[in-house]
């Protein structure tokens, strides 16, 4: 669907508004620029996330695999997309067991919330961590996904004592993330206070799920619901910077409507630590594992310049560097 349709947001992500004040005379040469980093104890070259996509099926099993060998070339994190389905059907498990070909890669494991509402046990993360050798389980939040679909699941009440349940008896660190319509300061609070080891924003300002729904919809009353949420959600500029003010200390992704390594930076100059990158990627996949190492490059080209151009030698310098509106 992400591949065939448009299905971005409405909304943008509030990067395009922001731009660095460029530094003329950075007094450090580009090879000592650093861009590398440590997110939940393990490294990384490079601060990128290619954001959880897909899985379940043939062709996604091939994607799955050509982001994992690039990923592994370029020493960056990955997430995988949901596992319910494998964990439902294990025939299926093989298209998300990838880390035979990214043996030194922060892989990250994916499970809905709300399963945990309809089911789903400690031991279900387990199993979905187990299944791939992930470093952490992403626990997403799609409540407005889930509402849009004619028989999605909707019953979140309760949520956050089976969240904080799975965050104290797993073994490895659970990330909460949004689908595209952002966490706020108050959201991230509430998780974190309860166990969440990192927050991925996910704002508004790429693909929109209710965007997706719309046109799976079946008939016009579900379209014409799906089509009304198209400009919903917290752009990803302004949830950074929410969840940054409020917790300080906490490990923080930005996704949602970041197209390179530029808009990276620009999220890691408002707080974050690492940023996520979904569609494009996709794209790439689709076509080699070559075009994904060449779209990797590129970012980490463009996060190392926009570091160099701004006088920072490492990315604890970006985070001391302001942006400013573009008039």
């Amino acid at each position: 669907m992400n591949l065939e349709q448009d299905v971005q947001s409405g909304r943008r992500s509030g990067l395009s508004q922001l731009q660095f004040v460029h530094n003329s005379l950075p007094e450090i040469d580009l090879a000592e620029v650093d861009c590398g980093l440590r997110f939940l104890g393990r490294p990384l070259q490079a601060p990128i996330l290619i954001s959880s996509m897909t899985g379940g099926t043939p062709e996604a099993r091939r994607i799955n695999r050509a982001l994992a060998e690039a990923a592994q070339q370029h020493g960056v994190a990955l997430g995988l997309g949901s596992q319910r389905a494998a964990l439902e059907t294990p025939a299926l498990a093989g298209t998300f067991q990838v880390r035979d070909l990214a043996p030194d890669i922060l892989l990250l494991a994916n499970l809905g919330a709300v399963q945990l509402n309809y089911g789903y046990e400690v031991s279900h993360c387990r199993r979905a961590v187990e299944m791939i050798g992930a470093d952490a389980l992403i626990l997403h939040l799609n409540a407005l996904q889930e509402a849009l679909q004619p028989e999605g699941d909707t019953r979140f009440s309760g949520l956050l004592r089976r969240i904080e349940a799975v965050c104290h008896a797993l073994e490895v660190p659970v990330i909460a993330k949004e689908v595209g319509w952002g966490i706020s300061a108050e959201t991230a609070r509430r998780l974190v206070n309860v166990g969440v080891a990192a927050i991925d924003v996910a704002g508004a300002g790429g693909t929109s799920w209710s965007q997706v729904e719309m046109h799976r919809a079946r008939d016009g009353h579900q379209r014409q619901l799906a089509a009304a949420f198209r400009e919903w959600g917290l752009p990803t500029a302004d949830a950074v910077q929410q969840v940054r003010q409020a917790l300080p200390e906490i490990p923080l992704i930005a996704s949602g409507g970041l197209r390179g390594g530029l808009d990276i930076a620009k999220c890691l100059a408002l707080g974050a630590d690492l940023g996520g990158i979904a569609g494009p990627f996709l794209r790439n996949a689709a076509v080699s594992v070559e075009a994904v190492s060449a779209a990797l490059r590129l970012a980490t080209a463009e996060v190392r310049t926009a570091m160099f151009a701004t006088g920072c030698r490492n990315l604890a310098d970006l985070r001391r560097v302001g942006l400013v509106l573009r008039p």
